[in-house]
């Protein structure tokens, strides 16, 4: 049945942690309302019931997906945890309900084959919420490289270096079969690919994957991954860099630069005050000007600069996903499934890649049927509830033995509400 676009879209959160931003965006929105809140953790019900109430309105929480999702929701936004968004995006779509998806759109290359068929079967809006494709620079340069203002990509770098060591208790709670514990390096890709990606529109063909050495101040808290590389060869022969984890420099760096055939852009490494940097080539060889400036919002300008936080972006996705379901113009600036799976996939197989001796991977385009089949089994992860027979290393350096007490100390931290 088609909703009524009279009213506003009812739009449920999963996950109570990171869904706090789009729980704020929802309850100001003029065109959403939130209706709904789940999580196990019972005190970050309470916490949305209070903020809700705060903005003047009740909202229905639960500690049960199967009773959210019956729940009357027109939408659903997946704020849950990083590995399992793909089964619970294909469980709201099913069940007649938009998907916004949280960082990563699936753990799986079979998950990625599921995830598109539900997608184009139901017909029903996926958005994905990479928000650094949605920073006050990284937005610019995506607005700017599409007018041409730099010319057509010919190299590019993206970075996320966070350094999460001390905050690890509070992420990951001291259990042991906790996501950020078990992933493997290139599985969080997405931040420093992705904005390359939006910025060009263009799509990745291979990606050679690198795994740094993991480092032991990790393995004391639990996890074992080194940092890691994906060099990404993109459909028009231009080659980018992403490069990211848990290194050591504070503030953490996020860094995007992109070369053009006429010019190029780059952001500082967004420090407080660090300008855009844009240089274009005049008429004659190596002779340019430069433009350094702080790029300020354009699009939904007064309602997105009450979102300061992630450098502006945290307002974007939830708002492109609402102007997409009401078939707005801006819901353009969405990012849809198949795009969402070009960043995705490029970091699984960036792994596979690694347990290769860094050979080159394929990376098959989802829009096509026939490309989905080779991956339609294919379970190949870290997760052993998911991957069964197809287990694999977390790290390319070995499966450490990491003893209970490691992860009881953790969780003591956490319990005291300490950082490491």
């Amino acid at each position: 049945m088609e909703k009524d676009k009279s009213r506003k879209l009812r739009i449920g959160v999963f996950g109570g942690a990171r869904g706090t931003t789009m729980i704020g965006v929802l309850l100001h929105h003029p065109d959403a309302e939130l209706v709904a809140v789940c999580d196990k953790y019972v005190p970050l019900l309470e916490d949305a019931q209070k903020t809700a109430r705060e903005c003047g309105t009740e909202i229905a929480v639960f500690e049960n997906f199967d009773d959210f999702i019956q729940y009357d929701m027109d939408a659903v936004v997946l704020a849950n945890y990083a590995t399992e968004h793909a089964p619970f995006a294909i469980r709201c779509l099913r069940a007649g309900m938009h998907v916004l998806s949280e960082v990563l759109p699936c753990q799986t290359m079979a998950e990625a084959v599921q995830l598109v068929e539900a997608v184009e079967e139901t017909g029903l809006v996926y958005a994905y919420g990479e928000n650094y494709c949605y920073m006050t620079h990284t937005f610019e340069m995506w607005q700017r490289y599409r007018r041409g203002d730099v010319g057509e990509i010919m190299y590019g770098e993206g970075e996320y270096i966070h350094d999460c060591s001390s905050i690890w208790p509070q992420i990951t709670y001291g259990e042991r079969n906790h996501w950020r514990n078990f992933e493997f390096a290139n599985f969080y890709n997405t931040h420093s690919l992705g904005p390359l990606l939006t910025i060009t529109g263009l799509r990745p063909k291979s990606v050679v994957g690198f795994e740094g050495k993991p480092g032991e101040d990790m393995l004391a808290l639990g996890c074992y991954r080194g940092p890691a590389l994906e060099i990404v060869t993109l459909e028009n022969g231009a080659v980018v860099k992403s490069v990211h984890g848990n290194m050591k420099r504070e503030p953490g760096s996020i860094h995007y630069e992109l070369y053009g055939k006429k010019g190029m852009m780059e952001t500082g490494r967004l420090e407080e005050n660090q300008p855009l940097n844009v240089y274009r080539e005049g008429e004659r060889r190596c002779i340019g000007a430069w433009e350094k400036y702080e790029p300020q919002a354009e699009i939904a300008a007064e309602a997105a600069k009450q979102y300061q936080t992630h450098g502006g972006s945290d307002f974007y996705p939830t708002h492109f996903f609402i102007e997409k379901i009401l078939g707005r113009p801006d819901g353009a600036w969405s990012i849809d499934i198949y795009q969402a799976l070009d960043m995705g996939i490029c970091g699984l197989l960036a792994y596979r890649s690694v347990l290769a001796g860094n050979m080159p991977m394929e990376v098959p385009d989802f829009r096509d049927p026939a490309q989905r089949e080779k991956y339609r089994n294919d379970n190949a992860c870290t997760d052993p509830a998911v991957a069964g027979d197809q287990l694999l290393p977390r790290s390319s350096y070995g499966e450490p033995d990491i003893p209970d007490s490691v992860y009881d100390a953790v969780r003591e931290l956490w319990e005291k509400g300490e950082n490491a």
